[in-house]
């Protein structure tokens, strides 16, 4: 049988290694989480801007996502908004808020949600002033992160 001190002893240690674990996991999810809020805001400030160089390589090749119109992949969405913006479509305004990043237990997922209020020009120079609910899925791999998941969908008409 253990002796109180003993005892004692063992519940201290193991004290010292759990508070020591935790902290370590807290600091590697607070710096995971200012990574995704810099590159969140990185990201949609190339999008605004139109940059499609800068823009895509914030995709993992594995890259799906959920628009309006339906699923699509990497491929599709670059063609899509190749398209779009060569032949004259444009994002004017790209403003997002509400944001909440959710980091997971090893520190190599993260999930961003927010509100996008988004204007965009079309093809034909007609304006839609819109909002949408995007949520973004981010996996660091091999040290750098990539979306590899997105869902896009249209914010409910405030009233």
């Amino acid at each position: 049988m253990l002796s109180r001190r003993m005892l004692v002893a063992l519940v201290a240690w193991f004290l010292l290694v759990s508070s020591t674990f935790v902290a370590r996991c807290v600091a590697q999810q607070s710096q995971a989480e200012k990574e995704i809020l810099d590159l969140e805001d990185k990201m949609n400030a190339v999008y605004a801007a139109n940059d499609l160089p800068n823009y895509f390589p914030y995709y993992a090749s594995d890259f799906t996502q959920w628009l309006p119109e339906g699923r699509t992949d990497l491929p599709q969405y670059e063609k899509m908004w190749t398209a779009f913006i060569h032949g004259g479509g444009r994002i004017e305004l790209n403003e997002i808020s509400d944001m909440h990043v959710q980091i997971g237990p090893a520190g190599d997922t993260a999930v961003a949600s927010y509100l996008a209020h988004v204007k965009t020009r079309s093809q034909k120079g007609e304006v839609s002033d819109e909002e949408f609910h995007e949520t973004d899925v981010w996996f660091k791999r091999n040290g750098t992160w990539k979306i590899v998941h997105l869902h896009y969908s249209p914010a409910p008409k405030k009233k």
